[in-house]
């Protein structure tokens, strides 16, 4: 891991990076259920071109490069309008991570400045919300209110109304929540919030560029967005569904009013008054250039063509395992995540999860209910039949298998710990095990 002596050839570089991605997830053949979103080779090349010409550039600055500024403002534009946004604005991200982050801090910074006395800005979120909401609130010395959800994995509104107290800071929906694709009842959350004249959040994340384009293709899809009265903030990535490159995310406002507590300054520094609406200090201009350039490219028509896809996909898997006795699908999904967890005691989800994986397919486990997960993206539509088919087997396979997997699932992760063991030291233990640097 020494920084060579001399520099080596490019040819001899690329030849082991490809030698090296030998043994990553294939993506590129529809057999990852998660983590990359792959629209075509022809949205890739102009995704990567893009990306390269601006590879250099900083967004810290919006002043220096108005190129990388008109790339933000027009990205983050789009993204408002599929939102129903007449007077959104925001910001562009690094992630999803980050925008979930800034709509925290934002909403501490609101709280503390509307009202002083308020000694514990607190944050109201169902049990399905992402993680990130949790970590945000560590970072942010914030207190965190849980909700259970109903039986249908959707946030309970009766329940949230009763965690709201003079300390609530933000009230928080998804758009749909991750592990089981549903959306939670925002039209209620939202009216919970507005009636205690705080902040209400939807996390579309991951729905964003797909919930707005199903609803113009005919889906029944409930109400999430701007449209909704008392919804103040949105989460939206598009380098998931908007099939662009990593990492960008936008983080909208209903109006500048609420986006005024995003931003952190500082005028006592030796070297000028520094301002920032991110987390970030230097901001890659490469992802945001491309995110423009993929946006442009596929258009409103390209999205429809892309999430037809994807859902068609989606329906057939999930009409597959209704035909599967041992198999069922978690809740009643809303898009193109599917929860698929066993009604037979004598097949573990986890161990078809684990007989798929021998067979070349990357699936997630989940632990509420003990279940596998799929992201079903376009790239998944030709091979849907021969997943089914690997799935039908590895269901007659777990059926006669001698041991219960008894491993618990590592989200974001391909591993497992033991049931009963200490689930956070076990992680940190292995993340300090595979970051050897």
């Amino acid at each position: 891991m020494e920084l060579p002596e001399t520099g080596r050839e490019a040819s001899e570089l690329q030849a082991e990076m490809d030698a090296r991605r030998a043994g990553d997830a294939d993506w590129r053949e529809g057999r990852t259920w998660s983590l990359v979103y792959h629209g075509g080779e022809d949205l890739e090349a102009v995704r990567d071109d893009a990306y390269e010409r601006f590879a250099a550039e900083n967004a810290l600055n919006p002043l220096a490069f108005p190129s990388v500024l008109g790339f933000e403002n027009e990205v983050v534009g789009m993204v408002a309008e599929m939102m129903h946004g007449e007077s959104a604005v925001g910001n562009v991200t690094s992630g999803g991570t980050e925008s979930i982050f800034l709509a925290t801090y934002t909403a501490r910074e609101r709280a503390r400045r509307r009202d002083p006395a308020v000694e514990s800005p607190t944050v109201v979120y169902p049990e399905t919300a992402h993680p990130a909401w949790a970590k945000a609130a560590h970072y942010l010395d914030m207190d965190t209110v849980v909700t259970p959800t109903d039986e249908g994995w959707r946030a309970d509104p009766e329940a949230m109304a009763e965690a709201v107290t003079d300390d609530t800071a933000l009230v928080v929906a998804s758009a749909p929540s991750y592990p089981h694709g549903v959306v939670d009842p925002v039209e209620d959350v939202a009216a919970i919030a507005a009636d205690h004249g705080i902040p209400c959040h939807v996390d579309a994340c991951i729905g964003g560029f797909v919930l707005p384009f199903l609803d113009e293709l005919g889906h029944e899809i409930p109400p999430y967005d701007f449209s909704v009265p008392g919804v103040t903030s949105m989460s939206v990535d598009p380098h998931k569904y908007g099939y662009t490159a990593k990492g960008v995310s936008v983080l909208l406002h209903r109006d500048k009013s609420y986006r005024r507590d995003q931003y952190y300054a500082d005028d006592d520094w030796p070297g000028g008054i520094y301002v920032a609406p991110n987390v970030q200090g230097t901001r890659p201009a490469g992802p945001i250039a491309a995110a423009w350039a993929v946006m442009k490219f596929v258009g409103r028509d390209g999205y429809h063509t892309l999430v037809e896809e994807a859902m068609d996909a989606t329906e057939t898997i999930a009409a597959a395992i209704e035909e599967l006795d041992a198999l069922a699908v978690v809740g009643d999904p809303d898009m193109t995540l599917l929860g698929i967890e066993s009604v037979d005691p004598e097949v573990n989800a986890w161990t078809v999860q684990r007989e798929l994986s021998d067979r070349g397919w990357e699936l997630e486990r989940q632990q509420r209910p003990r279940s596998m997960h799929l992201s079903v993206m376009a790239q998944h539509a030709p091979v849907v039949d021969e997943f089914l088919a690997d799935l039908e087997a590895c269901v007659a396979v777990a059926r006669e298998a001698d041991t219960e997997e008894a491993t618990a699932p590592l989200y974001g992760l391909s591993a497992s710990f033991e049931e009963g063991e200490d689930a956070t030291e076990t992680v940190i233990d292995l993340l300090n095990e595979v970051f050897v640097s």
